[in-house]
């Protein structure tokens, strides 16, 4: 695969297998293609791609079983669901499992390429200055590295995650609202549900926090949004 980074494909319809192999490939990506869900979770786990693009209905094994399984032997993969479903349930369900984002059949080629590119977790940041930490409490965070810890202990945080605390934490103490965080942290060309804020909080916290049900460094402002306390 060389220098390429790489999506895994695992979607039953070869159609639109070879729809989405062209458009990644053309884009610079390499591509791995698998047919249904055991060939999919098998080839994530032994080839980690730098993303995986998951169709919900698989045979065998549908998409919700592999994301559960990707996440309990890997947290930070991206993983990005791809479902001709309308309902918004079967979309948070996602979320909740460990899907990091969603996107609805048809799609653009545009907005796929987008969320891919959204989604693909860095090596390292373009143009980086000088190592800057973040540091408040237990937790601490480096933006050359992309690695949070707390009490000393690295974090694993997907891609979404880093993003959404990075965010949060440069506008500390300040209330930041759902559609801000949706337009700024999950992109502009993003349509998705403001409940994919809520899930990816919540999972954040259950990251960061001591005690996520009473948490101290991401709180609820309800009507208005998010706010990073750094008022230890």
């Amino acid at each position: 695969m060389g220098d390429k980074r790489t999506v895994l494909i695992v979607e039953d319809d070869p159609s639109i297998v070879d729809i989405l192999e062209f458009n990644l490939k053309k884009a610079g990506y390499a591509v791995l293609r698998a047919l249904d869900g055991p060939a999919g979770l098998e080839m994530a786990l032994a080839k980690k791609p730098d993303l995986v693009l998951l169709d919900i209905m698989l045979p065998m094994l549908d998409g919700f079983s592999v994301c559960r399984a990707i996440r309990e032997r890997d947290p930070v993969m991206p993983i990005v669901l791809l479902t001709a479903r309308g309902e918004e349930e079967d979309k948070v369900r996602g979320l909740e499992l460990g899907a990091d984002d969603y996107v609805t059949k048809p799609f653009s080629t545009k907005e796929l390429l987008a969320r891919v590119k959204a989604n693909m977790r860095r090596t390292q940041l373009e143009d980086a200055p000088s190592a800057e930490l973040l540091e408040t409490g237990a937790l601490t965070l480096d933006q050359n590295r992309l690695e949070v810890r707390r009490d000393g202990v690295p974090l694993e945080l997907s891609q979404r995650e880093f993003d959404l605390l990075l965010y949060l934490w440069q506008r500390k103490n300040k209330v930041v609202s759902r559609e801000e965080l949706m337009e700024k942290v999950w992109g502009y060309e993003y349509y998705g549900d403001l409940r994919a804020v809520d899930v990816a909080v919540r999972r954040l916290r259950e990251k960061i926090e001591e005690y996520p049900a009473e948490p101290i460094y991401i709180l609820t402002r309800r009507g208005a949004g998010y706010l990073f306390s750094d008022n230890r």
